[in-house]
């Protein structure tokens, strides 16, 4: 049977047990699922009845006797553990040396020509919890009119200004001033807009971030399929992970439920290609922020959501459901944790109950094209003979 949808959605940060190189990255013994299923908010009928729990090394969630799908664990190649890298691997493309971070803030000659740039002073220039940082530095911002600079232990440079003394637009205008100016060896993975609002000390974060993501280096399986003819339709942060590269038609959203219900509307459109979701809540609202409940009840959201997109997958459609990293609720500190991640396809052309061990991020990329019948130079080994049932025809 010839696919002519694939629906890839990616729960951001959900992992499922220690990678073999966690204790490089301080994450020993860090299980994203794991803590999450301590949690009495925790009830995921749909992803156990599509094998979650008969992947390769679970332990906290029985396996099915019958599962409904085809599953894996998939292990990270690039040396990084944050969005940009593990969505570029997804899709084929491996970083061997990780984007660069800033513990200790940002270079002072970085900082003295992005203020040259911009016409602001900065403040903070740390690592800071986004939220801790409007409500330590919001007010000084408002009354100096400089930009609140700050990152985390993912390669980002974040910009905190208040929508309505700085302006949405040219706040993200800042932002492209700093893209520019971060390239080759200062090339982090995005530089994100932070707008908030309110008045001190009631000030809150908005809808509006945005992301600049660097260009991908390589070729990635959403260009490859772009310049093949096919759509590729992005679903919240995508078209940002990739900085718009092969990305055809794009969709933000504001929260992990309204991914899904722009997802179940897109189902019932007729494309060829690819729809590819990154639900991004789970990671950070819930992850960085250390949430267990929270972050199991958003899992429980989405299995909910996921038991209605099932019955509107036509006969021609794939799902495949996976993720980009871990952020273990249950684990020291704020940062993602070095982790496998799930693989569960299902669809009308799956054969139920293959369990492909475990894979890397790659692969996942290289199935898909290879379901498309399109040929790629990226990374990874495709896995479509193993899941399809039938002969694929030619699109």
């Amino acid at each position: 049977m010839a696919i002519k949808r694939v629906f890839l959605l990616i729960l951001d940060s959900f992992g499922i047990g220690a990678a073999p190189d966690a204790a490089d990255f301080g994450d020993a013994g860090a299980n994203t699922l794991a803590s999450c299923s301590t949690s009495p908010a925790l009830c995921v009928p749909h992803l156990r009845r599509l094998g979650l729990g008969n992947i390769a090394g679970m332990t906290c969630l029985p396996p099915e006797e019958r599962p409904g799908g085809a599953f894996a664990r998939l292990r990270e190649e690039s040396r990084g553990k944050d969005t940009t890298v593990g969505h570029w691997e997804l899709a084929g493309l491996v970083s061997p040396r990780p984007l660069p971070t800033y513990p200790d803030g940002f270079p002072p000659e970085l900082i003295r020509e992005f203020e040259r740039r911009t016409g602001h002073g900065v403040l903070c220039n740390r690592t800071y919890s986004g939220t801790q940082v409007i409500a330590d530095y919001g007010r000084e911002q408002i009354a100096t009119g400089k930009l609140i600079v700050y990152t985390s232990a993912d390669s980002v440079f974040q910009i905190a200004a208040h929508e309505t003394y700085i302006g949405l637009d040219e706040l993200y205008r800042y932002c492209r001033i700093a893209r520019d100016l971060l390239q080759g060896e200062h090339g982090v993975g995005r530089v994100i807009a932070r707008p908030y609002t309110g008045e001190y000390p009631h000030f809150t974060r908005t809808a509006n971030r945005h992301d600049f993501s660097l260009v991908p280096p390589g070729p990635t399986m959403p260009r490859v399929l772009a310049d093949a003819g096919f759509d590729v339709i992005g679903v919240g942060k995508i078209h940002d992970i990739f900085a718009g590269d092969g990305i055809t038609e794009t969709h933000p959203i504001t929260s992990n439920d309204d991914g899904m219900e722009q997802t179940l509307a897109l189902a019932e459109k007729d494309f060829r290609g690819l729809c590819f979701v990154n639900l991004v809540d789970f990671d950070s609202r819930y992850g960085h922020r250390r949430d267990r409940d929270g972050y199991a009840a958003a899992l429980t959201a989405f299995d909910g959501a996921l038991g209605r997109l099932l019955p509107r997958l036509r006969t021609d459609d794939l799902l495949l459901i996976s993720a980009d990293h871990g952020c273990d609720p249950g684990f020291t500190g704020t940062d993602h944790t070095r982790e496998y991640v799930p693989l569960l396809a299902a669809g009308a052309a799956v054969r139920v109950g293959t369990n492909l061990g475990t894979r890397v991020f790659s692969d996942l990329g290289a199935t898909v094209l290879d379901i498309f019948g399109v040929a790629g130079n990226i990374s990874g080994r495709s896995f479509a003979a193993e899941i399809l049932r039938g002969q694929r025809d030619s699109l």
